[in-house]
């Protein structure tokens, strides 16, 4: 899809200024079907909300977070299906379910394989119809069971288990190390201290992928799809931002949150100095690996360096009684 920012007018417009009030992000100040300034600050304040990239502009993320934001459980059957569906309603599901013990992974609002085996396994349980479909039958008992107990979602336990089962060495673990590339000077800028990342890695043993090669600039969720593929251990992506504004992401959403990339972020956060914060990103949403995103406005061999220590660390580190959730 184009990008819709400031100065662009029409239907589409409209059409988003609509979506933005419905979900209490108010336009009025800007003509219907004119993208003004108070359109731009609604955008910025609903990518905030939902852990994007703050521009002002809709691209193809913030969109698709736009549609998702307007579905509520209970108002469409959900199932899964290719293309899979995705939207609140499916999220609020996976949390239902996840905090009932019946697993769907991550809380990501995609209906895909992990969703269905935790609905199916629910229905299973509670004696109803095993079809996959998420009616009034399903949602009532799902309000039923939740009244009784909420408790930590099954992704937590997963994230608690996957670093207590993390070995004590980085030697034969996976690595995907992604070097961003929104614009050719995002791309030309990441290449180096990506190349220089993974080479300190692979000297530690690791078997080290990277998500391009130097004369590509596949999109996020296009390297994304590629690192579950894989079936890569850990995550680590670097990307440029504007001056002030660095930070190590890990995944994180209104509804849930990856325990194991917040200790991953952490982790790397404490060697750069840097705070860390959820994003609901593609390459951080859409993975099924323990994933962590460094946002600076450049990198050198020194900050590259500490973004390696920062990773060998989480696999040297002693995890006896923590808690990282």
């Amino acid at each position: 899809m184009r990008l819709y920012r400031q100065g662009d007018d029409g239907e589409a417009v409209r059409d988003i200024q609509d979506r933005l009030a419905a979900l209490g992000f108010e336009t009025s100040d800007d003509p219907t079907g004119s993208f003004g300034a108070a359109t731009g600050a609604a955008v910025s304040a609903f990518q905030a909300r939902r852990g994007l990239w703050i521009d002002g502009i809709v691209g193809p993320d913030t969109w698709r977070a736009l549609v998702s934001a307007g579905y509520k459980l209970g108002s469409r059957i959900l199932y899964h299906r290719v293309p899979m569906m995705a939207g609140d309603d499916v999220a609020e599901l996976q949390r239902r379910l996840n905090s009932l013990g019946f697993d769907c992974g991550l809380v990501d609002g995609i209906f895909g394989p992990d969703t269905l085996h935790g609905l199916l396994e629910f229905q299973s349980n509670r004696g109803l119809a095993e079809d996959g479909l998420t009616g009034t039958e399903v949602i009532d008992e799902l309000t039923l069971m939740s009244r009784a107990t909420e408790k930590h979602g099954r992704e937590i336990v997963r994230g608690h288990q996957w670093l207590e089962n993390l070995p004590r060495s980085i030697a034969g673990q996976r690595i995907y190390v992604d070097a961003f590339c929104r614009d050719d000077a995002e791309a030309n800028s990441t290449w180096g201290p990506g190349v220089l990342l993974a080479s300190i890695i692979q000297s530690q043993g690791a078997v080290v992928i990277r998500s391009r090669s130097v004369d590509t600039a596949p999109a996020e969720r296009v390297r994304a799809l590629r690192a579950n593929r894989l079936g890569v251990d850990v995550i680590v992506s670097i990307c440029t931002v504007p001056e002030g504004e660095g930070a190590v992401h890990f995944f994180a959403s209104e509804m849930s949150k990856s325990s194991a990339g917040e200790a991953l972020a952490l982790s790397i956060g404490r060697r750069l100095q840097l705070p860390t914060s959820g994003r609901a990103i593609p390459i951080l949403k859409n993975t099924r690996s323990p994933a962590a995103v460094v946002a600076l406005p450049r990198f050198d061999a020194a900050t590259t360096t500490l973004i390696a220590q920062g990773l060998l660390d989480l696999y040297s580190e002693d995890r006896s009684g923590r808690d990282p959730g």
